[in-house]
């Protein structure tokens, strides 16, 4: 492959990026306004709500849709960095700010020499695929930190560590970037870093862990896969209900709660998976680490007993890094994170009270979007684990040299 080609001119993402956040930010302003439910109220009642406890210097302990690990704060504090706003528009303007920390390292990375354009791609046009949800959730904050960590990778192990432990504490999921970190370095920042924020928090702000009350506690929602058991038993008579519960709409009733521990039975073969890929990976390039955490996210959101629309964010940001390496085995799963944006945008908030009433509009929409996250997750492991685990009969390879013919020691 040759590494010498000249760099992309990036003046076509930039302004294809300009045009698409320009109307995103036309939606969560509602200059122009998005059909179905309103997105934004999460941001303008729910947030709001939650930033007056966290300013009063405790969290919302006694809220059971407060689901998030302590750091979380930060993001839901951040608008009064910008006191000139109110709180919504303010909180807007930093999702969008962090959509653009995104693109700048997406171009740092995708633009160097021996590296692609396509991840930043991904990103520019796959981000407004899901439309105003996109700037109404904090997750793209928290994608912006993920990226950051992929991007400083193996050259600053200490820094991705750094990086992805302060990221589990946004909202855990950045913990597994670690699954395909070889260096100890970035295991143990990543320990150390989110133990001390951790601590800090449960020292100076009461209930930093009572999330993990409020998490254990949920049930089956509407848009995960389990769900779908749900969606064609009520075809057939199942006596159960569709309720808001515990911040989003789920399914109460007869057999829920056997759904829900497959749904954790499922996560646990998952983290069982990558635990023995981990042990018997021996292969591993510049771009594995990204790899790998694609595949990582991806076999926990399928396995989720909630795969709300912003986890999208998470799966675009990571498939944009793995398409920035040329050797990246990620492409046909990244093509199918693609394609289930726009059916996510479909099924929320479009037609989401299709989705509610389980007809045949929004059962079609679930099975299509679940399903490429499915077939997307089955590729990933599958193409992770060939790149990277030897196979039986395969030749042992060459030991490295230690010295040149003329007896000099080889560098390092």
């Amino acid at each position: 492959m040759d590494d010498r080609r000249p760099p992309t001119n990036p003046t076509g993402l930039l302004t294809v990026w300009g045009v698409t956040r320009f109307v995103l930010l036309l939606w969560v302003f509602k200059v122009v306004v998005f059909p179905g439910p309103d997105v934004t109220s999460d941001v303008s009642v729910i947030y709001r709500g939650w930033y007056d406890v966290l300013s009063g210097g405790t969290f919302p302990q006694g809220d059971v849709t407060w689901q998030y690990p302590p750091a979380a704060a930060l993001a839901i504090l951040s608008p009064a960095l910008l006191p000139f706003l109110d709180y919504a528009s303010a909180f807007f303007v930093l999702a969008f700010l962090a959509d653009l920390a995104v693109l700048t390292l997406l171009l740092h990375t995708g633009l160097r020499p021996g590296r692609s354009a396509r991840g930043v791609w991904v990103w520019v046009v796959g981000l407004p695929l899901l439309g105003p949800t996109v700037y109404s959730r904090y997750d793209v904050m928290v994608t912006a930190v993920a990226v950051a960590a992929l991007v400083a990778g193996a050259r600053h192990p200490r820094a991705m560590g750094a990086l992805a432990g302060f990221g589990a504490l946004l909202k855990v999921w950045p913990a597994l970037l670690l699954v395909g970190a070889v260096r100890r370095r970035a295991w143990a920042a990543a320990a150390v870093t989110a133990a001390a924020l951790a601590g800090l928090f449960a020292a100076v702000m009461p209930g930093a862990f009572a999330f993990l009350t409020f998490q254990r506690d949920r049930g089956t929602e509407v848009e995960s896969l389990g769900a779908l058991v749900f969606h064609l038993a009520r075809q057939a008579g199942w006596q159960g209900q569709v309720l808001l519960h515990y911040g989003s709409v789920e399914f109460l009733g007869p057999w829920v709660d056997t759904v829900s521990d497959a749904a954790l039975g499922l996560a646990a073969l998952a983290f069982g998976w990558l635990l023995v890929w981990r042990l018997r990976a021996r292969r591993f390039a510049p771009h594995t680490l990204a790899d790998a955490a694609l595949t990582a996210v991806l076999l926990f959101t399928v396995t989720s007993r909630v795969i709300s629309p912003q986890y999208m964010v998470w799966l675009v940001g990571l498939a944009a890094v793995c398409l920035c390496f040329r050797a990246t085995r990620m492409g046909l799963p990244a093509a199918l994170v693609l394609a289930a944006t726009p059916v996510t945008v479909l099924e929320f908030p479009l037609w989401f009270a299709h989705v509610v009433a389980s007809d045949a509009l929004g059962v079609t929409l679930l099975f299509l979007r679940n399903g490429l996250l499915v077939a997307a997750a089955v590729t990933a492991a599958v193409r992770l684990w060939r790149s990277t685990v030897p196979r039986p009969d395969a030749p042992a390879p060459l030991p490295a040299p230690t010295a040149r013919t003329d007896g000099t020691p080889v560098s390092s």
